[in-house]
């Protein structure tokens, strides 16, 4: 591949490596989830103690997709990217190895920085060798993939936690990631050319993004619809099993035909790409999302708890595959010289919603929907609120 982004080719090898990069961070996240108890016991510490495993990772996704979406922009896409997973090896070989707990949690925020190289820099390198619809295409495919890793994640981790321990779980997450960087050095080629580098203030490109007024737009509807998808994952033990009645083999189900829905809508998000505009599809999925919302807080407040709200619930998740992908595409789209920046402020701002959505469902109780009814109520109106703001083409800024 030559080094122009204009001569570059989304190749098999390319997007399997693209793949690879954007999941395994997620699946970082959720895999060992299952172990949490016997984490707990071997450390002898509170529950508490061992979820701040989880915390300080998702703190270094945040923090470190900021970090290598500036240092892409100004030198490039492979070797930032090198770094960084040759870092998520190193730091998921000390997690595996951790002696104890503070160990491990210093070496999780680690692992966290380094795993999010893979999934900031290959969304710029998407945005680099694609354009258009077919960038949105490549995202909603890509979305999709991604949405079933979490799916899947703690039913591998919890099998290989019952074959080899716990700390077989994060040997296994050491080998994804040494794949990360075989794949980075082997088969990413640069595809964003010295001439189209940034230059000055290392976060300048961020700043710059920050004042494109649609990118702004498209980002915080992105991360207000994650918010909305955050609310009904952090929530959906308690709505199923307490309030509607469910059994644990019940919300299972349900869990996954609502899982189902959002990849198939993901694959036909996909296959509209390159026959409707994007913001025609962004548009009727956030009104179907946000009318969703409306009956499920009518029905709450009116008292029902009846199994009529996993019906409800299903058409509050399942549009979120017609918006992320391509959300992603249009707000790149806008950015497109400093596509890294852009990928990471979509990041981070997406990663800053879940952990301050997440908290907010459980105030009402693990036996009240009006928690989540509410909270995600509000992320749809900010995320069809922010959807509207880009609509005004008039004054649109120079791109960054």
């Amino acid at each position: 591949m030559s080094s122009s982004p204009s001569a570059s080719r989304l190749t098999a090898a390319l997007f399997m490596v693209i793949v690879l990069l954007g999941t395994t961070g997620p699946l970082a996240t959720d895999m060992y989830l299952p172990s949490f108890p016997a984490m707990q016991d071997e450390f002898s510490t509170t529950a508490s103690g061992v979820q701040l495993t989880l915390t300080t990772f998702l703190i270094g996704m945040a923090l470190g997709q900021l970090l290598w979406g500036a240092f892409s922009d100004r030198w490039g896409r492979t070797i930032p990217l090198r770094y960084g997973t040759l870092l998520f090896v190193l730091a998921s070989i000390g997690a595996a190895l951790a002696p104890s707990l503070p160990t491990l949690i210093a070496a999780r925020g680690i692992q966290g920085v380094g795993a999010a190289a893979g999934l900031v820099i290959s969304k710029a390198i998407v945005s680099d060798v694609t354009s258009g619809p077919r960038t949105a295409r490549i995202f909603s495919i890509l979305m999709t993939i991604g949405g079933v890793a979490p799916a899947v994640a703690p039913i591998l981790g919890a099998a290989v936690a019952h074959a080899g321990g716990w700390r077989a779980v994060l040997w296994v997450l050491a080998g994804a990631a040494g794949l990360m960087a075989l794949g980075s050095f082997a088969v990413v080629r640069e595809t964003h050319p010295a001439a189209a580098r940034s230059t000055g203030a290392l976060f300048g490109p961020l700043g710059t993004v920050l004042t494109q007024r649609r990118f702004v737009g498209y980002m915080v509807q992105f991360a207000a619809t994650f918010g909305a998808m955050m609310a009904y994952i952090s929530a959906s033990p308690f709505l199923y099993q307490n309030v509607m009645g469910f059994s644990p083999t019940g919300y299972a189900l349900c869990f996954g035909v609502n899982s189902l829905g959002l990849i198939l809508s993901g694959l036909i998000s996909a296959r509209l790409a390159l026959r409707v505009p994007l913001r025609r599809t962004v548009g009727v999925a956030l009104v179907i999302l946000l009318v969703s919302g409306l009956v499920m807080l009518t029905l709450v407040f009116s008292g029902v708890r009846s199994p009529i709200l996993a019906v409800v619930i299903f058409f509050m998740v399942a549009p979120v595959g017609l918006v992320m992908g391509n959300t992603t595409g249009l707000a790149l789209e806008e950015v497109r010289r400093t596509s890294g920046s852009g990928s990471a402020a979509l990041g981070c701002a997406q990663f800053l919603a879940g952990a301050l959505v997440s908290p907010l469902v459980g105030l009402g109780g693990e036996d009240s929907p009006v928690a989540f009814s509410v909270t995600a109520l509000v992320g749809l109106l900010l995320a069809l609120g922010a959807y509207w703001s880009t609509s005004d083409a008039r004054h649109r800024p120079r791109r960054a």
